[in-house]
């Protein structure tokens, strides 16, 4: 239960975070600015990939994940470290000697403005569904600690994403990033230690799970029938099969590479040593948080079952095991570990640092989506000053509205299947084109590799409505490469006689 010292801490620290950026975005004039900043050092650049990657999927989805299947939980934080490692050594260089400022132009520059429209448009879709994921994650936790309604958290989110990226841009996300990343690895290594100390390490933590699935009607419930099924899947990397977790890991890696939050942050810096250097500081930190956070759900889920399988226990005749508490549902553990097991003092800043993240992360979300809008579906000039400023900053607006909508509809969803489908959708829209207009130019037809994006974002949509194994991303890559194989051997076939 809430006390008045964790409500000081969340208070305090939603406050200095605001602050830091209401007072870094003083500094932009122009939307050129507000949009990629262009003198940041290393760690503004690793703050502002961090503190946009690691949101709502990546602490409170990745608690949630491991509180069902264990350590494969770990897997999304894995595939956001890659990415960034990818986005360092791989990709930082070409993009900023591109001469661009969004993705979506360097594919225009190369195959015109109906791919570079089409894509955006694709790409968008995928960005919505983060950006609605992170609304979620955010009114879930605004919702817990204040008993909001939904609609009502959801609206409240969506005010404070607005705060957030309307205030600065680029630059403040950036500024709170760094700040967040001391505050978050504080509140991460502490749960960590906690969760170390009172589980009794790796081994007490796996036998209260092993405890509480005790119940045949709990292990039935969860689809476990035996101790080694229960090993299988708590203590398996892999748990829901090879391809379907390093599928989900593939997602995360690709779709940070096809990311206009991400390559937003790259541009951002004064140099591209110190843009490497950022994202290659991002990629070392995360894993940490996602091990904290994969702990902490294991270990909840040796204490806690949910309102469902209370409900299910009670309808057998089953009683509640003495010292098990009830979540709501999986998606509180991370927050209810936080109240309940940390110093009110600490649970406290780690509230307010865990919802400001949530709503950096969605911020940065919707700056990226917005430049889109306005760069390459408005095809606004960046530089023409206070009027592109106010148009940018309008489009921040519509797309937050139109997210509380979606939110609010998709109730009820999980936050890391929503996130694993975003990012594979922006990988299977843009990564083979970007690759491709990056470094084998002149190569295909723009019919060619606008029908490419649709057929990649089609096919992923596809097999994830029909929930083909092992995942959509294997599908919506397949589709893409198919088209511009196909293309590829159209162009070099003799014509016949």
């Amino acid at each position: 239960m809430l006390t008045t010292t964790h409500i000081i801490g969340i208070v305090a620290t939603i406050a200095i975070l605001l602050s830091i950026s209401i007072l870094s975005g003083r500094k932009v004039k122009d939307a050129r600015s507000f949009a990629t900043g262009g003198k940041a050092g290393s760690w503004m650049v690793c703050g502002a990939i961090l503190g946009t990657l690691v949101g709502g999927q990546s602490t409170i989805g990745t608690a949630q994940l491991a509180f069902s299947f264990g350590l494969s939980a770990w897997w999304f934080t894995l595939g956001a470290a890659l990415g960034a490692l990818l986005l360092g050594l791989v990709f930082a260089r070409p993009i900023r000697n591109s001469g661009c400022i969004t993705l979506m132009e360097i594919v225009r520059q190369q195959y015109g403005r109906k791919a570079e429209t089409v894509g955006s448009l694709l790409f968008l879709v995928g960005i919505f569904i983060s950006i609605t994921s992170q609304l979620l994650s955010s009114s879930a936790l605004i919702g817990s600690l204040s008993g909001l309604p939904s609609l009502a958290a959801l609206a409240l989110g969506a005010l404070l994403i607005a705060l957030l990226v309307i205030s600065g841009g680029i630059r403040s996300a950036g500024a709170s990033g760094i700040v967040k990343l001391v505050l978050l690895y504080v509140c991460s290594l502490a749960s960590g230690i906690v969760v170390w100390r009172i589980g009794n390490g790796i081994g007490g933590i796996g036998h209260s799970i092993d405890t509480i699935y005790s119940s045949a009607q709990l292990a039935d419930i969860n689809g476990l029938s035996s101790v080694e099924s229960i090993h299988h899947r708590y203590g398996n990397f892999l748990a829901r099969g090879p391809l379907k977790d390093l599928g989900g890991c593939l997602s995360l890696m690709l779709g940070v590479v096809c990311t206009q939050t991400y390559a937003q942050a790259i541009w951002s810096a004064s140099s591209t040593a110190k843009a490497r250097k950022g994202a290659l500081l991002c990629a070392a930190l995360i894993p940490l948080i996602g091990a904290a956070c994969t702990l902490v759900g294991m270990y909840m889920r040796g204490h806690y079952v949910t309102a469902a399988e209370l409900q299910a226990l009670q309808a057998h005749g089953e009683a509640l095991p003495a010292g098990i508490g009830v979540l709501e549902n999986s998606l509180q553990a991370f927050p209810t570990f936080i109240i309940a097991h940390l110093p009110a003092w600490l649970g406290g800043i780690a509230l307010g640092t865990l919802l400001i993240n949530i709503l950096g992360c969605g911020s940065g979300l919707v700056l990226g989506a917005a430049t889109i809008v306005s760069r390459d579906v408005l095809h606004s000039d960046f530089n023409s000053g206070p009027r592109a400023l106010r148009a940018l900053r309008l489009t921040i607006v519509a797309i937050l509205l139109l997210a509380i909508g979606a939110a609010h509809f998709m109730q009820g969803s999980f936050i890391n299947d929503l996130g694993y489908l975003s990012l594979g959708l922006r990988a299977a829209a843009l990564l083979l084109p970007l690759c491709f207009a990056l470094w084998w130019p002149g190569r295909f037809s723009p019919r060619s590799v606008t029908l490419s994006m649709l057929a990649g974002t089609a096919a992923m949509l596809l097999a994830g409505l029909l929930s083909l194994a092992p995942d959509p991303m294997y599908y919506g890559l397949a589709a893409s490469a198919l088209v511009l194989l196909l293309a590829n051997i159209n162009k070099s076939s003799p014509p016949h006689s």
